[in-house]
């Protein structure tokens, strides 16, 4: 049993290994981003963090909508039928792609009703091109993660992770030209951000549509996608398993996107404070979510195989890996806050607020390693449905109320916000682990 389960963590780090890297790549970029913009001034920090955030709901909808190609590609993968996760990826793309668009076409109202949001008015003119900028990218992203999850389900992950790694690189380069103008670029401030970030998405989408169709190691999968067909059952199928994860993954950004909303309420240095402090909270989910999504993985490549046991023994591994990552996570913010915060800004101000935070942003870390480790076994078991209502519960019903009261009715201000975090996804994680559970009890 011993050896079984060593065999499992390493499947588990071996396939989440890649996803990982880029995960870290995506969490250097922001990094960067954050840190270059924070040092251009504090009102683009502020800034960037509200459009940022606001974004966030669209970026993780969409790419959860897009991790319901894992279990059914993951599925076909356990039985050995390659190419018809080619006939898959037809129909997956363009419903990715519709769903894009649909997802830009709510931005483009929010863009229009941006001075109803109580943000500080000073922060408008600056918040209102790089909203455009970003809202560039979200097409190009929509293209990428259809074809990363499906590399994922197919077991094939270090493809996305060089293409995220090179676009990380490139956006890193770009920040440098055109946020303080070198190398013969004007300098732009918040907008070369954008500009450079956008670059990057638009690079990711190419590259990876470039190594699907030349790549002589996908021609089966090329195969399939020529020779399929688009069907009402298989899109409606895709939906089916999309669109629970994607109102899962919206949900829960939004609650964090409401707690920058109300962070503007409280003024441009509490924004811009919450916005570094968050960003390291970033560096714990996207650590963790790499071995969740290599866990809901090797749960539909067992689910395929109708091994309720293997799914079972699957997640536990997983989640083993993941709290150990959530312990590092959590005394690299102890220890080693301030310099880290420096990065992101020379304002003392914000810095001295934000450290106040960590002991909040630690506390939420194991709720959210919990809640990522069982949602994404439960995404692998293909029973999404309860993820939805769970979610809604958790983050909506629950955790949007709980920031407001921790946050502005205790008086608590930023601190309350992010501590209200805790609530949301300690109890979102109780209800994964239940429902995954039942998904994976034994047939009467």
């Amino acid at each position: 049993m011993k050896g079984g389960r060593l065999t499992l963590d390493y499947k588990i780090l071996r396939l989440g290994f890649p996803i990982l890297i880029g995960q870290l790549g995506t969490i250097v970029v922001g990094f960067a981003d954050t840190a270059m913009i924070g040092h251009h001034g504090t009102p683009e920090l502020a800034s960037a963090s509200f459009v940022n955030n606001l974004f966030n709901v669209a970026i993780f909808t969409m790419l959860g909508f897009s991790y319901g190609i894992t279990p059914l590609a993951g599925a076909l993968f356990g039985k050995g039928r390659i190419e018809d996760t080619g006939v898959l990826m037809k129909s997956a793309l363009l419903v990715n792609i519709l769903f894009g668009i649909l997802v830009s076409a709510v931005m483009l109202g929010f863009y229009f009703n941006l001075s109803r949001l109580g943000q500080p008015q000073e922060l408008l003119p600056l918040i209102r091109p790089y909203f455009l900028i970003y809202l560039g990218g979200l097409l190009p992203l929509a293209i990428f993660n259809s074809f990363a999850q499906w590399a994922y389900a197919i077991n094939r992950t270090k493809m996305p992770m060089w293409i995220i790694l090179i676009s990380n690189c490139l956006n890193i380069i770009g920040n440098y030209m055109l946020i303080y103008g070198h190398c013969g670029f004007p300098e732009m401030g918040l907008n070369g951000a954008g500009i450079s970030t956008l670059a990057a998405r638009i690079f990711c989408a190419l590259s990876i549509l470039g190594v699907f169709m030349l790549h002589p190691g996908y021609a089966p999968c090329r195969r399939g996608l020529a020779s399929g067909r688009i069907s009402f059952g298989e899109i409606l199928r895709i939906n089916l398993t999309s669109w629970p994860v994607a109102l899962q993954m919206g949900f829960e950004s939004g609650s964090f996107t409401f707690a920058a909303v109300i962070a503007g309420w409280l003024g441009a240095l509490e924004l811009a404070s919450y916005q570094v402090t968050v960003i390291l909270g970033t560096l714990g989910f996207c650590v963790y979510y790499s071995m969740g999504s290599a866990t809901s993985i090797m749960v539909s490549n067992a689910a395929g195989q109708g091994d309720r046991r293997l799914m079972r023994r699957t997640t536990y591994a997983g989640y083993r890996i993941i709290l150990v990552l959530a312990a590092c996570s959590s005394l690299i913010f102890l220890f080693c806050a301030r310099p880290i915060l420096s990065l992101f800004t020379s304002d003392e101000a914000v810095i001295a607020l934000s450290l106040t935070l960590i002991l909040p942003l630690v506390l939420y870390q194991l709720g959210d390693a919990t809640q990522i480790a069982f949602a994404n076994a439960l995404r692998g078991t293909s029973h999404v449905m309860p993820m939805l209502w769970i979610s809604l519960f958790s983050y909506g019903i629950v955790g949007v109320p709980s920031t407001y009261f921790l946050g502005i009715t205790c008086s608590m201000g930023l601190y309350g916000i992010v501590l209200s975090f805790s609530v949301s996804l300690f109890l979102a994680g109780a209800l994964f682990l239940s429902f995954f559970m039942r998904a994976t009890s034994p047939k009467s």
